[in-house]
């Protein structure tokens, strides 16, 4: 399938890239009945964070709580290692949503339930020298992105495929635990720029108050990111996916994404 060609079509098609999924004539099976255990990574700010308060705010947990309505149950979001969210399920969590985009590897798996679509952007200094706006100009320049994230395999890729092959230096990758840890890496000038995922992205730049900048000027290896479920639960994955076809009917969907300036999200 590929997946580009999807990406100009109505955000509501991808949802059909999951099997086909029907409604449930019995009540999903929780790991806790009543309640929906959420996998998530709670320091990657606008999807998910923890407020002064210590609740995990932003983009995900809105999706979750208006699913677990859907559903009738009360949600639990579990923050976890971002690397260790999808071997938890079916023993910690009932789903995971963090932010991951569904790659062949996810699939493989996982149920994956597509929710919004996105991609990279390229952060840098403002005051840069390196002002690279696509991946053929990351040739030799030290990239800063977050461990298990999806365009590692992408960007090593390009670096044999394109750089080297055109004669020009590798692209050097840096992997750090957390999203915060390679904006700390960006800011002392330990990597040259950092590939983030777009939403992200701008509230990074935002809060650097004029430091940095994105240079890049379309999103980088756009996919969809998913809702990820247990391979022998389909019917919890029943459920989550009715649950989201109710919330884009009466308008709940819509209004998370415009409720994070999302609408490109969505897109037509």
């Amino acid at each position: 399938m590929n997946v580009f060609k999807k990406l100009s079509r109505p955000l509501f098609l991808l949802l059909a890239f999951s099997p086909p999924l029907m409604c449930l004539a019995q009540p999903s099976p929780l790991l806790n009945e009543g309640v929906l255990k959420v996998g998530i990574e709670a320091s990657y700010p606008p999807f998910e964070a923890f407020d002064l308060n210590s609740n995990i705010i932003g983009i995900d947990p809105d999706f979750v709580m208006a699913i677990a309505k859907q559903m009738n149950v009360k949600p639990d979001l579990i923050d976890t290692k971002f690397t260790s969210l999808i071997f938890g399920l079916g023993k910690k969590y009932d789903i995971v949503i963090s932010g991951m985009y569904i790659t062949p590897t996810r699939q493989q798996k996982a149920i994956t339930i597509p929710y919004m679509l996105s991609g990279a952007s390229i952060i840098t200094w403002n005051n840069s020298v390196h002002k690279p706006e696509t991946p053929d100009q990351l040739c030799g320049l030290n990239v800063g992105l977050q461990q298990g994230n999806a365009w590692v395999t992408d960007l090593k890729n390009h670096s044999t495929d394109f750089c080297l092959k055109k004669g020009l230096p590798p692209i050097h990758l840096l992997e750090f635990p957390t999203a915060p840890e390679v904006s700390q890496a960006l800011l002392s000038k330990n990597v040259d720029v950092q590939l983030e995922i777009a939403p992200a992205a701008k509230r990074i730049v935002k809060m650097s108050r004029g430091r940095l900048v994105i240079t890049s000027r379309q999103l980088i290896y756009p996919l969809p990111m998913g809702i990820f479920i247990d391979k022998n639960n389909p019917q919890l994955g029943n459920a989550v996916q009715t649950a989201l076809n109710k919330m884009q009917q009466n308008g709940q969907y819509s209004a998370i994404l415009a409720k994070y300036d999302l609408a490109t999200s969505h897109i037509q």
